[in-house]
């Protein structure tokens, strides 16, 4: 089993989440979102990153428009929807609960006196 295979399926499993997460505050297009999850150290590229966002907008998550940009082509803002916002709030409680469980399995453990 090689490490780099289970540490990719590890980010891809988060990927959605991390995605409506930098969308909660403002709508971001491609190369913002793409910028904060790097500056995160999560390391995505535009081919799986177009494919998500539109398989989320698709689920009703997202939104988008198109603006104008002053230094290049229109740009593509995602943003979330009531629909999206209340997800990310059902995920934000699941990934509390996932964060304490998998804290509670890998610290490590004192052991019990006799």
């Amino acid at each position: 089993m090689k490490i780099e295979n289970t540490k990719a399926q590890m980010r891809k499993g988060v990927l959605e989440y991390c995605i409506l997460s930098v969308l909660k505050d403002e709508d971001a297009y491609v190369a913002e979102i793409l910028d904060t999850l790097k500056s995160a150290k999560l390391l995505v590229v535009e081919g799986t990153i177009y494919p998500l966002l539109t398989r989320l907008k698709n689920a009703g998550l997202l939104n988008y428009r198109w603006e104008e940009s002053t230094s290049g082509p229109p740009r593509k803002y995602y943003g979330l929807t009531e629909t999206g916002k209340l997800f990310l709030n059902e995920l934000n409680t699941t990934w509390s609960e996932l964060q304490h469980a998998v804290n509670l399995v890998t610290t490590s453990k004192k052991p019990k006196d006799e």
